[in-house]
């Protein structure tokens, strides 16, 4: 058996629609261990939370996956039947949205909806389920839990509530979780206090997690490893401190020195030029082209394979940081 959690072998989710065909992931493959933090980062758009979506199974028509596989613990969950895939979810693989309410239902109090997470995975009692309902929300740093677990999610600010989503996807203990842009509408402090409870809790539990957000500093701080994607396509994969301080594809440098702080104050702030393509008429070759300030002739072919310098890959013709 793989010592591999989770492993995407050129995995393609398509959108049919009548415009024509939406390559929204186009050819993804990645590896998460046990443990480890990934940190998936690109612009809107550029297909990271449809990647969460293909791992869960949670693509909706028009779109599908068309290609490729995806194997968690050795098996496969591409074209697996709803019912076991109603098992995995939430129990193995859980997800946090960006937005709460789309894990809480705002006409149910929080410990109806706890309760129900747990039993619909475990045969226990309501009394133990509530019990552990309450140590989760206790350390997602919810104060006064027993008495607040009683409440409707509209009686917590947007922080707590999303704290409660997040006690909500590791009530199970599960193996993987999956956190779709968790802290993008939150104030800065609540974010670092996320970011610093989810290390904490995957500390404790062992749990791996793939962190997708456009946002480099608060990938920094949590992850083992970062990809970068764009247009449906990883273009970089490494250690997280080695994309940080030598990135390879112009992309990712780009969304580097977009980070204020890289910024020396007084000055402009920097800018990727032109906008994320039309996924309907992508250009011919690297996607990232028609922005690149290093792109020539040669990038109107896509490079075949990912090349492999100072222990990360990328996928380009002419790297940055690369001699």
């Amino acid at each position: 058996m793989s010592e591999n959690l989770l492993e995407i072998r050129g995995l393609k989710t398509h959108f049919f629609t009548r415009a024509g065909v939406v390559p929204a992931v186009d050819g993804v493959s990645l590896d998460v261990r046990a443990g480890e933090v990934i940190g998936l980062v690109g612009e809107s758009g550029s297909g990271k939370s449809m990647l969460g979506f293909s791992i869960l199974g949670l693509i909706d028509e028009p779109g599908r996956i068309v290609a490729g596989d995806i194997r968690y613990k050795g098996k496969s969950l591409v074209g697996l039947p709803e019912r076991d895939m109603q098992r995995i979810r939430g129990k193995e693989i859980a997800m946090v949205f960006q937005d709460p309410s789309m894990t809480l239902n705002p006409v149910l109090r929080i410990d109806t909806q706890m309760i129900e997470t747990i039993q619909a995975h475990e045969k226990v009692s309501r009394k133990a389920a509530l019990a552990r309902a309450i140590d989760v929300l206790e350390r997602v740093g919810i104060s006064s839990a027993e008495t607040r677990i009683r409440s409707y999610p509209h009686q917590f600010s947007g922080g707590m509530r999303q704290r409660v989503a997040i006690a909500v996807a590791f009530i199970n203990r599960p193996d993987l979780i999956i956190c779709d842009e968790p802290t993008t509408a939150l104030d800065v402090t609540i974010q670092g206090q996320i970011i610093h409870e989810f290390q904490t809790l995957c500390r404790e539990e062992g749990t791996a997690l793939i962190w997708i957000s456009h946002d480099l500093g608060a990938v920094a701080s949590i992850a083992d490893r970062i990809l970068t994607m764009y247009a449906g396509h990883i273009v970089e994969s490494g250690p997280a401190q080695a994309v940080l301080h030598a990135p390879h594809h112009p992309y990712t440098a780009g969304l580097i020195r977009s980070i204020p702080s890289q910024v020396p104050r007084g000055e402009r702030l920097y800018q990727i030029p032109g906008n994320t393509p039309n996924m309907l008429a992508l250009p011919s070759g690297c996607p990232f082209r028609t922005r690149c300030p290093r792109a020539t002739e040669q990038c109107t072919t896509y490079p075949a394979s990912m090349a492999f310098v100072a222990g990360h890959d990328f996928v380009c013709w002419h790297p940055e940081n690369a001699q």
